[in-house]
């Protein structure tokens, strides 16, 4: 009896919410982006720096929860 895996629904909710941070942080930042041209030079590279590594930050809980259903890492075993 050939038994096909059926697809779990998490990682592709998973894939969606990354998709949707995604465009919501460009939006966000894509709004201030005219207040963030005013700036010096220095100041608007350390902006978009951070802009571009702080929506990675809600990844890891979306990604282990695609993986087991859990929002959060089980406590360390003594």
């Amino acid at each position: 009896m050939n038994h096909e895996e059926q697809p779990r629904p998490r990682p592709t909710a998973g894939v969606f919410m990354i998709i949707g941070i995604i465009i919501v942080w460009a939006a966000l930042i894509a709004s201030v982006s005219d207040t963030v041209t005013r700036w010096p030079g220095l100041v608007q590279l350390n902006f978009y720096i951070v802009a571009g590594v702080v929506w990675i930050l809600p990844l890891r809980p979306i990604l282990r929860w695609s993986e087991t259903g859990r929002w959060r890492a089980d406590p360390p075993k003594p």
